[in-house]
Parts: C-alpha cells; structure tokens; sequence
C-alpha cells in the first residue's frame, strides 16, 4: 500500500485470508477533501463494508467523520460493515485526538469490531485492519454455498461459484 496523498479516489484490490477462506477486497480509497464527498453515495452503494479512518494528529479529522457518517448512513444499500481506524500511530508524540475520543466516535456510530491505531509508514496493524474487515463482512453480509463451499453475497438466489440454488 502506498503512504502517498490520495488525490479524489484510488483503486485497489487486495486478497486476504480469513479463517482458512479467501476474500477479495475492491478497495475505493476517497481523498478527505469536501470536494470529493459528493461521489461518495454512488460508490459504496452495494458496499459489503467501510474502513473510516482519522489521523490522529489531526483533530479535525475526526471531527470531519461525523459529515463522512450521514453521507455513509444516507445510503440506502451502504455498507453493513464498518471499522473505524486511527492512522498515523507512528506519530503518537503528535497526538491531537485522545483515544477516549475515538472510542466515543466507534460507539456513537455503532462500528464493528475495535477501534485499530495504524501506520502506513511501519506497517503497524495494516493487516489486521484488512482481515477484521474481511471477518467482518463474512460475519454481515456473506454465506458459505452449501455445495461448493465458496462464499457468496446473503443477497444472491444462487452461488455465482457453482450456480447452486441459495435458500429464498
């Protein structure tokens, strides 16, 4: 993953491994700018999931979440599942959001999960974020087929592995 500046919004796909079953991630990584808020809605419709974060160097960044969450929660088919991560861990001795902050944020909100402090420049936690996501997701909004074993959407009448009937 890149440490660099999100300008308006970046693609990713990443596979991970979740208790033994593959999981593919599409990942839409949006800018924080108000500018790009407005693509928002169209882009996590039918979103299995969400990773919302804040730098925790930056007060106004966790403040600003809480615009990010009505335009989340607006969406009518938006994401089941969301994590709320802090970013920047690395810069602890920087620290402008106090964790008892972010905590209050995760609970108001309603995230799954633990609130996960992160560095894009070490590392730190970055792969953890990524398999509780897909745990998550699993948990919320994906099935195992009875037939093949492969994970499809709960939405699904069929297994788009194997094209076995799903429950109605």
């Amino acid at each position: 993953m890149s440490t660099l500046s999100t300008i308006g919004v970046d693609f990713e796909t990443k596979k991970i491994k979740v208790d033994n079953k593959d999981v593919l991630l599409n990942i839409w990584d949006f800018a924080g700018e108000r500018k790009f808020r407005m693509l928002l809605p169209s882009y996590i419709s039918g979103a299995s999931g969400a990773l919302i974060l804040y730098d925790i160097t930056n007060r106004e960044s966790l403040e600003d979440l809480h615009d990010w969450m009505k335009i989340i929660d607006s969406v009518p088919n938006g994401p089941k599942t969301r994590i709320l991560v802090e970013a920047k861990i690395d810069l602890e001795k920087y620290r402008e959001v106090n964790r008892e902050k972010g905590l209050k944020f995760h609970e108001k909100y309603n995230f799954q999960g633990e609130l996960i402090g992160t560095s894009a420049k070490t590392g730190e936690n970055v792969e953890k974020v990524f398999e509780l996501l897909g745990r998550e997701i699993i948990k919320n909004s994906l099935r195992e087929c009875p037939n093949c074993g492969n994970l499809y959407a709960i939405e699904l009448k069929f297994c788009h592995k194997c094209g076995h009937k799903t429950s109605p």
